[in-house]
């Protein structure tokens, strides 16, 4: 795994996370029990520090960052799709933040939210509970509610995913 200190900060992982060995966790990142970090993934903490929440999965590609005043934290039990881009903000439990997405600095997800593939949130915006976000910029559809317990399926995936490949992941020397 390429896990990294930066200077005296080392990443916080939980024993029962997993770290695919392609990602890269540096810094000050805490990672929560059954998490997962998927190939070419990059968590970098180095001026501020990333908090990704228990059963939560960043995917293959994915960029998470911070800034010295914008912590970013993913809460537990969300899924943030393939080459998703985060930088200083605040993702809260049971979030889906879907393949391609940028939510930018500031930039503040309640419960239970999805951010559609491909969507920008802008820097400072706010998305309301079980609220979906789509476009450039992203906006709330309106009248549409999230239904409570929507990607349950998707976390469970990840974290027999992360079980499998932390047993059967095995690298072949050609």
């Amino acid at each position: 795994m390429a896990i990294y200190a930066l200077g005296d900060v080392e990443p916080d992982i939980h024993p029962d996370a997993y770290v695919h060995p392609d990602a890269v966790v540096i810094g000050n990142v805490r990672l929560g029990a059954e998490a997962s970090v998927w190939p070419t993934a990059v968590l970098r903490g180095d001026d501020g520090y990333i908090e990704v929440g228990a059963r939560t999965s960043v995917q293959d590609g994915t960029i998470v960052h911070c800034t010295a005043t914008q912590a970013t934290i993913i809460g537990a039990d969300c899924t943030v799709g393939h080459n998703v881009h985060i930088e200083g903000a605040t993702i809260a439990d049971r979030c889906l933040i879907s393949s391609g997405s940028v939510v930018l600095n500031g930039a503040t997800i309640e419960y239970g939210s999805v951010v559609a593939a491909g969507a920008v949130v802008s820097p400072k915006a706010h998305i309301p509970a079980r609220s979906m976000a789509l476009g450039v910029p992203a906006r709330v559809r309106e009248g549409y509610e999230v239904p409570e317990g929507a990607f349950d399926y998707a976390v469970q995936s990840y974290i027999q995913r992360g079980r499998r490949f932390r047993a059967e992941l095995r690298l072949l020397e050609r």
